[in-house]
């Protein structure tokens, strides 16, 4: 028997097959989604048990608890899953970290490590958020650029050796959808030459949706003829709840707007879109970094590092001026993309280009202490978009007769 199977005492007499435990650490859905990118790297080794809990840390949202369970997988409770030491720890973020034992392995979300300042501090790259009692926690970070690997030797130094910069994974998938293009956009119920914007907003009152409510509908006044869909960060459904979001949404929605289903995956409508508005959030980095033309929503402040590929978009796109007629805005979003945009950012996504999933796969089973399989995994390309079914009650135009 193994001593880092993460299989309790108590529970080992019903196991059929009893290997390395990989522990999936989910705080909330926008870690689950990341680390769900790794899972297929591990999947087919029958040497290997994956399970998941969501930490007990007062900040948790029920929602990915709530997915993993639909996905059909083990869902152990914190203090299960602090009972045992598992073979692997994958981790999005260092909440709960402490509180489970096991080589850990650090993956950022959101286009990587050192892209939002909070205060003096750069997010992700803080010594507070990697170390603990003095000591670096996770057994490894990973980095998806070289600029990442400069900004931790200045800010955590301590942190290099446990570094490894390995690209980024989100944004292989997103790259390799790219040839299903016209399967993405059959999903969203385009089959023709029509036009489809994408409309991507991040969390807080700081963002795009969080100043501007009435965004969404404003678009889709905007760009007559053009299927708009709607792409919300998973904070949003989770702080406010579906119902009270769709909601807000119901005058957009009864106007045209497509919503994608909550926590759902943005990369299939990012490749099928002819063209991304996006806020600070990340995926708008991502879009133009696969090619998309990108036109900025207004937001309030929000301190970005320079030289991110989020800030870079800023500095270089063009913003969304809603007293002007929409279209020519969009066309100048795709006369940036020709000049190069894109392919700077894309060149600061990632430093390992199509090679993220060899990398951490190496890096995975080097910490689980096995040697890795010789067959390859392939970059699959993402899930097909889902488009929300959740009742929306019509907003009446006018008071009913009695």
């Amino acid at each position: 028997m193994n001593d880092d199977d993460g299989v309790p005492p108590s529970e080992r007499h019903w196991a059929t097959r009893i290997g390395k435990s990989v522990l999936v650490l989910a705080p909330h859905v926008v870690a689950l989604a990341r680390l769900e990118d790794l899972l297929p790297l591990l999947e087919a080794d029958h040497r290997v048990q994956r399970v998941f809990t969501v930490p007990q840390d007062g900040e948790d949202r029920p929602d990915a608890g709530e997915l993993v369970r639909q996905r059909g997988e083990v869902l152990l409770t914190p203090q299960q899953a602090g009972q045992t030491t598992h073979g692997l720890v994958l981790a999005g973020s260092n909440r709960g970290l402490d509180a489970v034992r096991g080589p850990a392995l650090f993956v950022p979300h959101g286009g990587g490590l050192g892209q939002y300042r909070s205060g003096e501090h750069i997010t992700g790259l803080d010594p507070a958020q990697l170390m603990s009692a003095g000591r670096v926690r996770p057994d490894r970070i990973v980095l998806t650029h070289v600029r990442e690997l400069d900004l931790l030797a200045e800010l955590c130094p301590q942190a290099v050796p446990h570094a490894v910069v390995a690209g980024d994974i989100a944004f292989d998938r997103l790259v390799a959808s790219a040839p299903f293009r016209d399967h993405y956009r059959r999903e969203l119920r385009v089959t023709d030459d029509r036009e489809i914007i994408l409309v991507v907003v991040t969390w807080s009152p700081r963002s795009g949706f969080g100043i501007d409510p009435g965004l969404f509908r404003d678009i889709v006044d905007a760009a007559p003829g053009a299927r708009v869909v709607a792409s919300l960060h998973p904070q949003i459904w989770s702080q406010h709840g579906i119902g009270q979001v769709l909601g807000w949404l119901s005058d957009a929605i009864e106007a045209g707007l497509v919503v994608l289903a909550p926590h759902s995956d943005w990369r299939g409508a990012v490749v099928a879109a002819d063209f991304v508005m996006a806020d600070y959030t990340s995926v708008g980095a991502f879009a133009a970094g696969s090619g998309a033309p990108v036109l900025r929503i207004p937001h309030a402040l929000q301190p970005l590092v320079e030289g991110s590929p989020t800030a870079v978009l800023a500095e270089h796109a063009p913003l969304w001026d809603r007293r002007r007629p929409l279209l020519p805005q969009l066309e100048a979003a795709r006369e940036a993309q020709c000049h190069g945009l894109g392919a700077d950012i894309a060149g600061l996504l990632t430093s390992r280009p199509g090679q993220a999933g060899k990398i951490l796969r190496k890096e995975m089973y080097r910490l689980l202490g096995l040697s890795e399989p010789a067959r390859a995994v392939p970059v699959s390309p993402a899930p097909l978009p889902r488009r929300t079914t959740w009742p929306v009650i019509p907003v009446p135009r006018s008071r009913p007769h009695g």
